[in-house]
């Protein structure tokens, strides 16, 4: 139900179980996280400087498949310890920028998918919340951390206490992802925007992205933050792309980036 198919620079994961709502079983973890480790490969070769991830039909990710587990011996740690956990930490290291495009439900684990993954475009009625209070469970992969961090307290108890939903729009417009498309064109725009990134100075990106997340897991100051980014800047001033983007600027043509970093 995992497929990875690699073009002009992009590495495409597809979630492909349309019929349960991709929804997600031990098995098909353990296949995500080998995709995951694939193109990682084929980006540290460089031929994978951007990833997509998405899912196949009306729903990005429904979260765990329980069709098939027994209340009384199922193993909740070892499924979101043992496996998501591991997962979601592999996907946010990916060795480029990541994007992931979500329509329809995105729901425990596919919500932690998202959190995982750079930059998230979702269709504007996507579901996202915590159903977990019609099931006696608590919202996981993340959730609690991304939601207090980013609705404040009230807002998220209110989701898990209620198991309401919030569209993708309503998402966006509180600060959860990056954008909001009508669903028709989701795929198609975030397509186009992967493209352009995956032929950009991507090894500048990663270098953001690496600041990125120390300034949210360290809790840098804007002075720390700042000497970072000024010691980063000083190696990126020694790579290839660096003298391209500056001679293409003085040429006053388009730069050509090879993806060259620190």
């Amino acid at each position: 139900m995992i497929s990875l198919s690699t073009a002009d620079g992009v590495a495409e994961i597809v979630l492909n179980a349309p019929h349960k709502l991709n929804s997600l079983d031990e098995q098909a973890l353990r296949d995500l996280s080998e995709a995951y480790d694939d193109a990682a490969a084929a980006a540290s070769g460089g031929d994978v400087r951007a990833l997509l991830l998405r899912g196949e039909g009306r729903a990005f990710c429904a979260g765990r498949d329980i069709s098939g587990v027994t209340p009384e011996t199922d193993d909740a740690a070892a499924y979101l310890g043992g496996l998501v956990q591991p997962l979601l930490k592999k996907m946010s290291a990916f060795p480029a920028p990541t994007f992931a495009a979500a329509q329809g439900a995105c729901l425990g684990v596919g919500l932690g998918l998202l959190l995982a993954t750079d930059v998230v475009y979702v269709a504007e009625d996507a579901k996202f919340g915590s159903p977990f209070a019609k099931l006696g469970a608590t919202l996981d992969s993340g959730g609690h951390w991304y939601f207090t961090e980013r609705l404040g307290m009230h807002r998220t108890l209110d989701l898990i206490y209620t198991a309401e939903l919030m569209s993708g729009a309503d998402a966006v417009a509180q600060g959860m992802f990056s954008r909001a498309i009508p669903k028709g064109e989701l795929l198609e725009s975030t397509r186009r925007i992967v493209a352009g990134v995956a032929s950009g100075a991507t090894g500048a990106f990663n270098v953001s992205k690496e600041l990125v997340a120390h300034i949210r897991d360290e809790r840098l100051g804007l002075w720390e933050a700042m000497e970072e980014e000024n010691a980063q800047q000083a190696r990126l001033c020694k790579t290839a792309d660096y003298a391209e983007g500056f001679r293409a600027f003085q040429e006053k043509r388009a730069p050509n980036f090879k993806g060259t970093g620190v």
